[in-house]
């Protein structure tokens, strides 16, 4: 199986990109993973409609014909921890990788949740995008640690 997360846009901040950092590395011991950061189009001064449609065509054209695509929206169906294990073992289990696209400031186009097998919300609250990547990369982590029976998840 492989795991990509392609998310719009840098941690400027620098907050956030340790912890991806450490979750991610902890991740290779199970899985092939690949971080993508794809550019903003906001950047180049479009409406911001335009720059979501933009953005989306990007993050679309990173599915490949065996990924699961996950859109991480904030309409999206909430899942506790054992279920987003269970997601990630039926995938494992039909030979699937999986795609999770986290969109940019303006959130991800209609186009991209329409596409994705899974429309995911992390909270019910408003996360930074780059925020809602650390949480996601910590509880993939914890997913398979979950398939394997390690005492990470308590």
């Amino acid at each position: 199986m492989k795991l990509r997360i392609a998310s719009v846009g840098r941690d400027r901040s620098g907050l956030f990109q340790p912890g991806v950092n450490e979750y991610a590395r902890r991740l290779q011991h199970y899985v092939k993973l690949e971080l993508l950061e794809l550019p903003e189009a906001s950047s180049r001064k479009l409406p911001a409609g335009e720059a979501k449609r933009l953005e989306g065509e990007v993050l679309l054209g990173k599915k490949g014909p065996r990924d699961w695509l996950v859109a991480l929206d904030e309409r999206g169906k909430s899942l506790d921890s054992v279920e987003l294990s269970r997601f990630v073992a039926k995938a494992q289990g039909q030979s699937k990788d999986l795609l999770f696209a986290i969109g940019g400031d303006e959130g991800l186009a209609q186009e991209v949740v329409d596409a994705a097998a899974l429309s995911l919300s992390l909270s019910r609250m408003t996360l930074p995008h780059r925020l809602a990547r650390l949480v996601l990369v910590e509880q993939l982590y914890r997913a398979f640690t979950l398939l394997r029976g390690e005492p990470y998840h308590k």
